[in-house]
């Protein structure tokens, strides 16, 4: 089976893959990575004239030597496959569709990563960190007994709940407080994806050519015996090739730049206004006087 470490040296290649005979059914396409495990689990098969068809297989037992990928199916069965969208995501109908195809059991959902060749991993834009916890609120309290006033001044004696049981001469005031926290959840998604656009590239380059130049010279003493060597009178011609040059145009294929995914932190303030209670205790009646905060 193709794990994770197979994903950087297939992806964006154009890996040859061939069945169980070694017949070559296409070419790599896109791996799909499955959502939980990133492993690659399916992968497109380019076939047709060109490669302009992509079919979908199952990489569960392909198995990669060098630069081919074999898989346990037949061209004719590759070809046949339910065709899906290859836009970066597979529905359950689809899965569903093509597992039956395959005579395979189980489902699950599966996305490309695809941005010049190579797929994110933790921490470098290829997943989204777990949800973290919110904090809780405070609790409310519950309110104590209220004491009865002291004799002469004084407060020494047990008070007692007129709404309930008698307890002590005290009660407690309590109140909410907010606590705030923050959770960590995924906000999107980010996708690198190459496509192939067409530009026009003007250059201006030399050529040369040759042209015909006439040349007289005079009869001398030097010529003079070359120039009497044929006939006093006849007709001839004399030809000369002439050369140029033409512009030839050649195109290769170079790498300019890899291009990845990442991530990196930054962080906002956040103003949050939430309604909390609390308790308030009053005196009612004469001769009180407060003591403590």
């Amino acid at each position: 089976m193709i794990a994770r470490e197979h994903i950087d040296r297939l992806a964006g290649t154009s890996a040859a893959v061939i069945d169980p005979e070694g017949n070559k059914i296409g070419t790599l396409g896109q791996l799909y990575l499955d959502d939980n495990t990133e492993a690659p689990n399916w992968a497109t098969v380019k076939t047709g004239l060109f490669g302009m068809s992509e079919t979908f297989v199952p990489l569960t037992e392909a198995v990669t030597d060098g630069d081919t990928i074999r898989i346990p199916y037949t061209k004719d069965q590759v070809k046949d496959a339910p065709r899906a969208d290859p836009d970066g995501h597979l529905s359950e109908a689809d899965e569903d569709r093509l597992y039956q195809h395959y005579g395979l059991a189980g489902a699950g959902s599966f996305n490309t990563g695809t941005a010049g060749g190579g797929f994110g991993t933790a921490g470098t834009g290829g997943d989204f960190g777990n949800a973290g916890t919110a904090g809780y609120t405070g609790t409310e309290g519950l309110s104590g007994t209220a004491g009865d006033e002291g004799t002469g001044g004084t407060a020494s004696t047990a008070g007692y709940d007129t709404s309930g049981p008698t307890t002590d001469d005290a009660m407690t005031r309590s109140e909410e407080q907010l606590s705030v926290g923050t959770e960590t959840r995924a906000a999107g998604r980010a996708r690198l994806r190459k496509y192939i656009v067409t530009e026009n590239v003007t250059q201006t380059v030399p050529v040369s050519r040759e042209e015909v130049v006439i040349e007289r010279e005079p009869i001398t003493d030097a010529n003079r015996d070359a120039a009497l060597s044929g006939p006093d009178l006849s007709e001839e011609e004399h030809e000369v090739v002439l050369h140029e040059e033409r512009p030839v145009v050649k195109k290769e294929t170079v790498p300019v730049e890899r291009v990845r995914l990442g991530t990196e932190t930054v962080t906002d303030q956040e103003t949050v206004t939430e309604e909390v209670r609390k308790e308030q205790i009053e005196a009612d009646g004469t001769g009180r006087r407060e003591q403590g905060l």
